[in-house]
């Protein structure tokens, strides 16, 4: 049984900027074909635009508030969104507000560095 817990997680930046903590993936478990982890953002940081040409993922908000982009559309989130990012869409989320912004970041298939196209 694969079970991991924060604390013992260490953490690393991913392409777009955000510190990622990997709950479970290929890498640390038996799971093969989607990856969960946790992502904070400091207020008044925004991710870098990118895209995952072959992932599609999900973000849901733990705590704060941001501005999430996709596509060209900008929508106000907060705790208990969930928000929907198919393959190819560009995308980035800003931290509005005043203390550190945390989700969850579902992928599948499961994140990899080489899957993150960063765009200007």
């Amino acid at each position: 049984m694969d079970v991991k817990q924060h604390s013992q997680l260490d953490s690393f930046i991913t392409k777009d900027g955000s510190t990622i903590r990997e709950f479970l993936s290929h890498r640390n478990s038996g799971i093969r074909n989607q990856s969960l982890a946790e992502a904070r953002v400091p207020p008044g940081i925004r991710t870098q635009s990118h895209y995952h040409p072959a992932s599609e993922e999900i973000y849901y908000i733990l705590s704060g508030e941001a501005q999430m982009f996709l596509d060209g559309e900008m929508r106000l989130v907060g705790p208990g969104d969930a928000i929907a990012i198919p393959p190819g869409r560009i995308h980035s989320i800003e931290n509005v507000g005043a203390t550190e912004l945390i989700f969850l970041c579902c992928c599948a298939p499961g994140y990899e560095h080489e899957d993150t196209i960063l765009v200007s």
